[in-house]
């Protein structure tokens, strides 16, 4: 197995009111198929009193791995047709970082 070397963060916000709906949406539309692509996908979620806030972080071997997903451009975010309905504002970048350590136990 490849031995991630590029963490992808995507950050999102909703409406409380209808967070639930888009975690489903976001998961079927958007992180399924991040799955079948990434070393290792993460969800996050944190609820607020005024919003939701969703974060994604994918795990890549290498800028070139994440380019073939993303398409050319790493920094480039595939918005889903429905974000416009879901999201507060609709991102306009990624957060791409170089993993320097990395260190736990998996269950």
């Amino acid at each position: 197995m490849e031995k991630a070397k590029i963490a992808r963060i995507w950050r999102g916000r909703t409406l409380p009111h209808i967070a639930d709906e888009y975690e489903a949406y976001n998961f079927e539309e958007g992180i399924r198929p991040l799955i079948e692509k990434a070393l290792w996908v993460q969800t996050l979620r944190e609820d607020r009193e005024q919003e939701t806030e969703f974060i994604t972080i994918s795990y890549w071997e290498s800028i070139e791995a994440m380019s073939r997903f993303t398409g050319s451009d790493p920094n480039s975010i595939h918005h889903l047709p429905r974000d416009k309905d879901y999201l507060i504002e609709i991102p306009d970048a990624v957060q791409i970082l170089e993993i320097r350590t990395s260190n736990g136990r998996s269950q």
